[in-house]
């Protein structure tokens, strides 16, 4: 594991455990089990080291991602199969870390209040190379589109699993692959038949 690797995963456990709004920069140092002046060293405030842990967060879910997807793919599983499991990595990993926290709501709040620009900023990254992955599977001619362009499909597929973790009443975090599973296959195939 990278120092930078190192410091992430003690950032967020710190927010997870503690919670945003109760830590000061010499609580997080102290709980992260660095100095102050070395926390310093690294940001500048508590919202510095925040933005931190959700860039890395991100980048990391979008990396495993698709790297699970394209083992998948390799391996011969389905389009549905491939995509779900890019689904469920990409989002719910993160999601069951943050269910496990007594803060989580805080920290949900804190995210789309600090972060919203390195969230916005890894959903086009993602659904970029989720449309370069779509792109692949029809020139492999395991998906054929019909009225829509692999970009839009990306961006469906996405605003589908997005809208699972934001769901009212929440779907339990066990139950997110499932359910990422029933909408891309309803993005895919459809749900219903034409009436006559």
């Amino acid at each position: 594991m990278s120092p930078r690797e190192g410091l992430a995963l003690r950032l967020r456990q710190a927010f997870l455990d503690h919670g945003y709004e109760q830590l000061t920069m010499s609580g997080l140092a102290e709980v992260c089990g660095l100095t102050r002046r070395a926390l310093y060293h690294h940001f500048s405030n508590k919202e510095e080291a925040f933005r931190f842990v959700m860039r890395h967060d991100g980048d990391t879910a979008i990396v495993a991602g698709m790297a699970a997807g394209r083992a998948k793919l390799d391996a011969g599983a389905t389009v549905l199969d491939v995509l779900t499991e890019i689904m469920d990595i990409r989002y719910a990993e993160n999601r069951r870390k943050l269910s496990a926290s007594p803060h989580a709501l805080e920290i949900n709040d804190k995210a789309f209040r600090l972060a919203r620009d390195i969230m916005i900023e890894a959903a086009i990254s993602f659904q970029t190379q989720l449309s370069g992955l779509i792109v692949e599977m029809i020139e492999r001619r395991l998906l054929r589109l019909k009225s829509t362009t692999p970009d839009d499909l990306a961006q469906m597929l996405c605003d589908g699993a997005r809208g699972s973790n934001q769901t009212l009443p929440p779907i339990p975090v066990g139950e997110l692959p499932v359910r990422y599973r029933r909408i891309i296959s309803a993005i895919l195939y459809g749900v219903v038949e034409p009436s006559k």
